[in-house]
């Protein structure tokens, strides 16, 4: 999405984490990448000092900065409050911390979280267009006060591309899972929902983790103590396009997701699912508003109510009965891709936001 932003304006800085041996600063072509490396414990504290490293960016091109793009209230602050500020701000929200971290930071105190939501607040009323992913997205920042006017869906997307070869080392069959491993997506509920499978010995659940293996290690206990640990093929960040392999021959692809607040209230537009479809692998999920969104329960797969680990294996156990039926489902799955959820539709939509919020394209953008 990036792309769009530089495509459109000519080049422009972008300004992310670092880590992972990257460079703190390339230059590629027309654009510029600065990377924050400050190792900070604290949360907040590591937060605020992103903040400041957003404005020190901001600061030299205020003359001639046209539009910034930002995806955090701490990346927004500086962008909203710049002096004198003349450029326009898009925020694109995926999720408010102010739900989120009482998920990611448990020892938060209300107080806490109440001053991040009015800066959320805060940086949303002074932006001049709010991009969203989902509906239920839309409504949490509707309830911030933003209004209609000032909010764009510009849902996620999937690439749609003939089938790659089976991975070597794959199983005869399998289910799979892929993205991170955060409580709220329910690896637990199916792993549970994985030992009601035991009568099908054949059967391998395969988890391409988004995240190093360190941090598998609760999830790996519970595997060993339902006992399915010997059943489990463990994968860790693989490049994207080994993960579409793994996706493209498995049976069902599962996305167990919890009905937390930060599911439900904040709402999530779920990549896996969207891959999964595009690969053209019937879907079980959690029968939540943001997934419904994205798929039909019977059209692209089976919906189930969420943290239900008997109902997510009954509705597993019966697309795998019955082949014939899913694989017309993962078809249709396929073709609702490729009707309006790929990522050139959403940098359409995109483009169609920069060029409403700053019709002139001859600055900077960020």
């Amino acid at each position: 999405m990036a792309d769009e932003l530089f495509t459109r304006f000519g080049g422009g800085l972008l300004g992310v984490l670092g880590g992972g041996g990257l460079p703190r600063y390339q230059r590629e072509g027309d654009r510029e990448i600065a990377r924050f490396e400050a190792e900070i414990p604290n949360l907040i504290d590591r937060a605020e000092a992103f903040s400041g490293w957003v404005a020190d960016h901001l600061s030299p091109h205020l003359d001639t900065l046209e539009i910034c793009h930002v995806r955090d209230p701490w990346g927004a602050l500086p962008a909203v409050t710049a002096p004198g500020r003349r450029h326009r701000v898009v925020f694109e929200v995926n999720g408010l911390p102010s739900i989120e971290m009482t998920h990611t930071w448990p020892l938060a105190t209300p107080r806490a979280l109440g001053k991040i939501r009015e800066l959320e607040r805060f940086c949303l009323e002074r932006s001049d267009a709010v991009v969203v992913p989902s509906a239920v997205i839309a409504n949490a920042v509707r309830g911030l006060g933003v209004p209609d006017a000032k909010i764009h869906l510009v849902p996620n997307g999937a690439d749609v591309v003939s089938r790659p070869p089976r991975p070597d080392t794959a199983p005869d069959r399998y289910i799979i899972y892929v993205g991170a491993l955060q409580p709220w997506q329910g690896l637990d509920v199916l792993l549970r929902a994985f030992t009601r499978l035991a009568d099908l010995p054949d059967l391998r659940l395969v988890i391409c983790s988004s995240v190093p293996e360190r941090r598998a290690k609760p999830l790996r206990r519970l595997a060993e103590r339902l006992g399915v640990d010997d059943r489990i093929d463990w994968m860790f960040t693989l490049p994207h396009h080994e993960v579409a392999a793994w996706l493209a021959h498995a049976e069902v692809s599962v996305a167990p997701l919890t009905g937390c607040a930060r599911n439900l209230d904040q709402g999530c537009a779920p990549l896996k699912v969207l891959e999964s479809m595009a690969a053209g692998t019937p879907v079980v999920a959690s029968d939540l508003p943001a997934v419904r969104e994205l798929m039909t329960g019977g059209e692209h797969g089976r919906l189930v109510p969420a943290d239900r680990p008997a109902q997510l294996a009954r509705a597993v156990r019966i697309l795998l009965e019955y082949p014939e039926q899913a694989a017309v489902m993962g078809e249709r799955a396929r073709r609702r891709i490729s009707g309006g959820l790929t990522w050139p539709h959403s940098r359409a939509l995109l483009a169609a936001v920069y060029a409403a919020t700053a019709p002139g394209h001859d600055g900077l953008a960020v």
